[in-house]
């Protein structure tokens, strides 16, 4: 048991060290992580959440100090981020692990694949923006409109998703902030950091009502995300962002793929890794 609790918190140290310099909670790996020990998906989920908000608290004081965090759009789309993050969590008592485990692999895979593609976000000319309900905003050497209309609904909705599956929503709202909201990427990463530790507190506390709280492990992993998070968030400011997220977008593709066999029936595991295997060949004569 002793084994165990060393190496799971040596994997929870090296997440909150990689995410941190993403601007995102580490609940992609967190609750996988997990699974993997033999942990029931709603516990992990819970304690995910717990190790997010300790991350968040951590990375946002390096990035509050480097003048990274818009304060006010995170303040406002967090307001509708942590209702929809306390009703997924809430809701989770309704689905079964194995339903979650495929929404999970869905988020991560969704995840993977803004960071191996080069996504532009869509410009429109500012004569397009003069209605109420686009906010304009100047934040240190950055101009940037924020359509509220579309930034609010798609928050609500990426919170209830991820307090419902344990992350806490980086790995959704940092390729929507940029994509869709236009944000420029440090400023989305460093909001992100700061907004991920509320929506996991609302996706907390819904699990927490729900009686899925493990709290001695929770306690017991707080402590190296808090110090790993530190390291993660400094080294983010000086570390190649667009290089790192490619390479880690290949990794979270490999560990959707590896949730999505595991959860399959024993009977049709031989024939998953067959068309995986197939599909890497024809991907690579493409490439």
């Amino acid at each position: 048991m002793g084994t165990s609790v060393f190496l799971l918190s040596g994997l929870i140290f090296f997440v909150a060290v990689v995410f941190s310099m993403l601007g995102q909670g580490g609940g992609t790996l967190y609750t996988p992580i997990q699974v993997l020990f033999g942990i029931d998906f709603h516990r992990a989920a819970t304690t995910s959440l717990f190790l997010i908000m300790v991350t968040s608290f951590s990375a946002m004081l390096v990035f509050r100090k480097a003048h990274k965090i818009d304060w006010a759009v995170a303040l406002v789309l967090e307001t509708v981020t942590t209702v929809g993050g306390f009703t997924g969590g809430l809701m989770s008592d309704r689905f079964t692990g194995h339903s979650l485990i495929w929404v999970f692999s869905g988020v991560i895979a969704f995840a993977a694949c803004f960071m191996i593609h080069d996504f532009k976000p869509s410009r429109r000319s500012s004569s397009d923006k003069k209605r109420w309900f686009y906010w304009h905003r100047s934040f240190r050497n950055y101009c940037y409109v924020v359509n509220l209309l579309l930034a609010l609904p798609v928050s609500f909705a990426a919170g209830m998703i991820s307090g419902l599956v344990g992350v806490g929503g980086g790995i959704l709202k940092v390729p929507l902030m940029v994509l869709l909201l236009g944000i420029p990427m440090d400023i989305a990463v460093g909001s992100s950091a700061f907004m991920v530790g509320l929506t996991a507190a609302g996706g907390f506390a819904g699990h927490v009502a729900s009686g899925h709280w493990d709290w001695k492990t929770s306690m017991i992993l707080a402590g190296v995300v808090f110090a790993g998070s530190q390291i993660g968030a400094r080294l983010s400011l000086s570390l190649d962002k667009k290089r790192m997220k490619k390479l880690f977008g290949w990794f979270l593709l490999a560990v959707a793929t590896l949730m999505v066999v595991r959860n399959l029936p024993p009977g049709t595991y031989g024939q998953t890794l067959q068309l995986i295997h197939e599909t890497w060949i024809w991907w690579g004569q493409r490439n």
